[in-house]
Formats: C-alpha cells, sequence, structure tokens
C-alpha cells in the first residue's frame, strides 16, 4: 500500500519576528535617550504630571513622540491582525493583511490629524487642538506600547479564547475615555471660552470618523 503524501504548509512566522524585534529595540532605544521622559510616561495611568509637563506643542514633532508612534503603528495592527485570527476572519501569519491595516491605521491617523487641522483654523482654536491632539497622541501611544508585548504573547500562542482582545479592547477604551476627561480637565477654562465650538469639533471629528468606520466594517462584513 503506497502512503499518500501530503504537503505540509508551514507558517512564515520570520517576519512577525523581525518586526517584533525592531519595535521592542525602539521602544528600548526611546527608553535609553529619554529616560526621565519615559519614567513619567510609563506613570500615565496613574499620574496626570506627565500630560501636565510634556504639554507644550514642540512635543508633537520630536523624537520621542516619532519612534513611539512607529510602535504604536504597529502595535495597533499586531492587534487587529490577532483579533481577526482569534474570530476566524484572517491568518496570523499574512504580513500582507498586516501591511495593509498598518497602512490604512497610518493614513487614517494623519488625515484625520491634517482635517483636525484645517477645522482648527477655520474655528481658529489652532493652539487648543494642537494640545487636545498632544494628548490624545499621547494616551494613544501608551495604550499602544502597553499591548506591543500581549501581541508578542498572543502572536505565538494558539486557541486563545475570544474574551481575551475583547477585554484588550474594554481596557483601551477606559483609557481612551479616562484621557479625553484629563484633557476636558487640563483646558477647561479654554473649552468654556469657546464651548460651541468644541461641541462641533468633538462631534465632527471625534465621533463621526469613528462612528462611519465602524458602519463601514460591519456593513462590509455582512
Amino acid at each position: 500500500m503506497i502512503e499518500q503524501l501530503h504537503p505540509r504548509i508551514i507558517e512564515n512566522k520570520d517576519w512577525a519576528t523581525l518586526l517584533f524585534v525592531v519595535t521592542f529595540a525602539v521602544v528600548a532605544m526611546t527608553k535609553s535617550a529619554y529616560e526621565t521622559r519615559f519614567s513619567e510616561f510609563s506613570k500615565l495611568i496613574f499620574s496626570d504630571k506627565y500630560a501636565k509637563i510634556y504639554r507644550d506643542n514642540s512635543h508633537m514633532k520630536n523624537s520621542f513622540t516619532v519612534g513611539l508612534f512607529f510602535v504604536q503603528i504597529v502595535s495597533f495592527a499586531f492587534f487587529i491582525l490577532l483579533t481577526m485570527n482569534i474570530f476566524g476572519y484572517a491568518s496570523k501569519t499574512d504580513w500582507v493583511l498586516f501591511i495593509q491595516i498598518a497602512t490604512f491605521l497610518l493614513y487614517f491617523i494623519l488625515g484625520k490629524y491634517l482635517i483636525e487641522k484645517i477645522v482648527a483654523t477655520s474655528f481658529n482654536i489652532d493652539d487648543f487642538v494642537e494640545l487636545f491632539n498632544l494628548q490624545k497622541v499621547t494616551y494613544r501611544t501608551y495604550i499602544g506600547v502597553l499591548i506591543l508585548p500581549i501581541n508578542a504573547v498572543l502572536f505565538y500562542y494558539n486557541n486563545i479564547p475570544q474574551i481575551i482582545p475583547l477585554a484588550i479592547i474594554g481596557i483601551s477604551l477606559c483609557i481612551s475615555v479616562y484621557s479625553y476627561f484629563i484633557s476636558i480637565k487640563t483646558y477647561q477654562n479654554v473649552i468654556i471660552g469657546k464651548l460651541f465650538y468644541f461641541i462641533l469639533y468633538l462631534c465632527a471629528l471625534e465621533i463621526a470618523p469613528y462612528y462611519f468606520l465602524y458602519y463601514w466594517i460591519t456593513k462590509g462584513s455582512a
């Protein structure tokens, strides 16, 4: 009896391993170059000291923010890919899909930022929006750094319960809501002076994009 041979499909994880190494290296180099700042950044969820110290607009485009922005994009892209894999919609080793997700995140975040700049100029609230954006970027980056090691663990394990990504999403949403409260508390005097524009800005650029994104995703998967 001749035994029938079946081709063995081996998932290629080398690209993910390399990317994890590079991303962790960026975090390590950023921590080494900005030791004091990174120390305060790591305590962000427990203290608003970092937000008070580094609230100047110049901190938006320095190497600390740019380096961790790269970490944020990679981390969120991995998390989305892993979540899709856990729910059976994709393979976690699909590097093409990973690039597509990362590219979409990059264009979505930068596009939203540019639109906010245009709207802020129209409403004459440039300074406030710059500060508000810095706060959002800070907390969003914090979430990205937090879930990076979790992504690494989830990537190399199989049969992950669906409750795990749901719990991470829930915690991330709580941190995001907390960041909004901190921002409103920090800039309450400015907000009160331009309350109408702030509400309009919040509805148009902080709620509407995510609503339409959710609608597009759910409609596309229906």
